[in-house]
């Protein structure tokens, strides 16, 4: 029997440790917030002369006096005071909780991630769609896009940008470089290095490139080219193609390469056309496109965009006024007639269609992988016009902040739980070590030492049972995680009542963070062995309840030893070690009864 506890007891420890190692590798794990002060939210019941006898209290113990925060903090009774960690680590184990709401850090927020690429604020383009709020959900880290243009100059503002191997379909060669600078310019558009102090930005700057060369210097290139960089792009990873091209005739050898990508789980973007006439050209006309109409700087249909039949959705396309080509969308690109770099302004619907590109490897980042949904999406997040009786915005206008969050709510797995768990702290490893929420280490070492105790009395108590190991943890840690929970406009105290061991239940009902002396102490443990022991299962709870308490009063003596009444000292650990004792007394008297039955 013994060997198989420390069997269990091992196997409890492993799974521990790699849970551990597991959630280390979660991105954002190391975060946390800043602070330089503390913030005590006096309970708004509480009268001013306690609060003012707490305050000159705090003040002798650190040497500290709190202030209000404002003038707008007395009707509330929020208070700060400098402080670091062992600061407030003093506050919260010390008869303060009584008298508070929250005693918590005076986190520093600062201003949401904004490139610092010097020329980011000329690019309206991506403002208008909220990329600033979407960056902060994904920037389309894993996600392969394939730009099928002419080509991808290795300018400086794409250094920094990753590529995958593609293929010049003109020239019938790996290197697809671009000798007329649209396909760089769509390129920019995408996945521009940002972050880099040059330049400017692009919207799925984590993403990979795939450059597919179809269109020569001039800017021509055939439907067969276009059609096996279509097969190319699908047969090699790519997750969006981009097709910021067009014409006028229906081809079954491009409907054909479209369906086979579709087919494959691509998403696949292009240009409505720029002939300003009532239909989209193709490939953007055929059904499994995502067609793009362009809209201007202030949100109207650009001159040059087709509407209509066909158009799905609108995107920053831009539109210059006369010689002024600040309407446009900038990026660096090449000039095509010396080759070398330069940032330019472009227009058209070929500009708009790798706004919705990246957009979509964004959402695709996020877990949605179907074409289809990746689409609805796109679609159903746009902001609508609500007079549009020629179809000149298709769904309404990208927004891809709107996008990538609509992708999340729809996309409820895993990944996105442990984003979440993330986002509110629980991740952070700090959070359980450093006394945030619920100190993790004394916590796990009450769990493990009440296995222990039972160990030591297998002699008498039978192999780990479903009614043991209730009793071990409720005596024990209880649920400890779930002390930590918070649900908006819900009341706390059931989590932090499930969340309490029988020593802590006690503290948990009155809101202070010291042992109540009559819950951590013999007592409750006794009543219930004096009330279960001729139950059938019901003993073997209050006996594995026993030994929980006596490890929890044991680690807490050691640990941190807060009794109500007797302070945290020698008196405090005292008590706690002798009432450990006689809990494991009481379950040892107790099993030896319970066996004999």
């Amino acid at each position: 029997m013994g060997r198989t506890w420390w069997g269990q007891i091992w196997w409890v420890g492993l799974f521990l440790a790699g849970l551990i190692l597991a959630l280390s590798q979660v991105p954002g794990l190391g975060s946390r917030g800043e602070y330089e002060s503390i913030v005590l939210d006096f309970r708004d019941d509480l009268a001013a002369a306690e609060v003012e006898q707490q305050l000159g209290a705090i003040a002798q113990q650190f040497s500290i006096t709190p202030r209000l925060n404002s003038a707008f903090s007395q009707a509330e009774q929020v208070y700060i005071l400098p402080g670091d960690k062992q600061t407030l680590q003093a506050l919260r184990r010390s008869d303060l909780r009584r008298y508070t709401e929250s005693i918590d850090p005076n986190y520093i927020y600062r201003t949401l991630d904004v490139p610092n690429d010097p020329d980011y604020p000329k690019q309206w383009n991506l403002q208008a769609i909220q990329m600033e709020s979407a960056w902060n959900e994904s920037k389309g880290a894993g996600m392969t896009i394939a730009v099928i243009d002419t080509g991808i100059a290795p300018v400086p503002d794409l250094q920094q940008t990753k590529f995958v191997p593609g293929y010049d379909f003109v020239n019938d060669r790996e290197e697809a470089i671009d000798d007329n600078g649209h396909g760089t310019h769509v390129a920019g558009t995408i996945a521009q290095s940002t972050n880099n102090n040059l330049g400017v930005a692009g919207i799925a700057y984590e993403a990979s490139l795939m450059p597919l060369k179809v269109l020569s210097a001039e800017g021509g290139g055939t439907v067969t080219d276009i059609a096996e960089a279509i097969r190319f792009a699908a047969d090699h990873g790519a997750d969006v193609i981009n097709l910021s091209l067009g014409g006028g005739g229906d081809a079954s050898v491009m409907r054909d390469a479209i369906d086979y990508a579709h087919s494959k789980g691509v998403v696949i973007v292009a240009a409505a056309g720029n002939a300003n006439t009532n239909a989209a050209g193709f490939p953007a006309r055929y059904g499994n496109v995502i067609a793009v109409s362009a809209v201007d700087a202030t949100g109207a249909k650009a001159p040059y965009s087709n509407f209509g039949a066909g158009v799905d959705i609108a995107a920053p396309g831009g539109a210059f006024e006369g010689e002024n080509d600040a309407g446009g969308i900038l990026q660096q690109t090449i000039d095509p007639e010396t080759g070398e770099p330069a940032f330019r302004a472009f227009q058209g619907t070929s500009m708009a269609a790798p706004h919705v590109a990246a957009v979509a490897a964004l959402v695709k980042s996020v877990g949605v992988t179907e074409p289809e949904a990746i689409a609805q999406i796109l679609k159903s997040s746009a902001r609508q016009v609500t007079e549009d009786p020629l179809n000149h915005f298709g769904a309404g206008r990208l927004d891809a902040n709107a996008a990538v969050r609509l992708a999340q709510q729809e996309n409820l797995d895993v990944k996105d739980f442990l984003r979440w768990l993330r986002d509110n702290g629980y991740l952070n490893l700090r959070f359980w070590f450093d006394g945030g929420a619920v100190a993790f280490l004394p916590k796990l070492g009450m769990v493990l030492g009440s296995y222990l105790l039972a160990w030591l009395l297998r002699r008498y108590v039978p192999v780990l049972s479903l009614s043991l190991g209730l009793g071990l943890v409720a005596g024990s840690s209880g649920f400890f995680p779930f002390r930590g929970f918070y649900i908006y406009d819900l009341p706390q105290y059931p989590f932090r009542l499930l969340g309490s061991s029988i020593p802590e239940l006690g503290g948990a009902v009155s809101g202070s963070a010291a042992l109540n002396p009559l819950f951590a102490s013999v007592l409750i443990p006794f009543g219930l062995v004096a009330l279960l022991l001729g139950h059938s299962w019901g003993k073997w709870v209050a006996i594995g309840a026993t030994l929980g308490v006596s490890a929890c009063l044991g680690i807490s003596a050691v640990v941190d030893p807060q009794v109500a009444g007797l302070g945290a000292g020698a008196i405090a650990r005292g008590f706690l070690a002798l009432n450990a004792l006689l809990c494991f007394g009481l379950a040892t008297l107790a099993a030896k009864a319970a066996a004999r039955v």
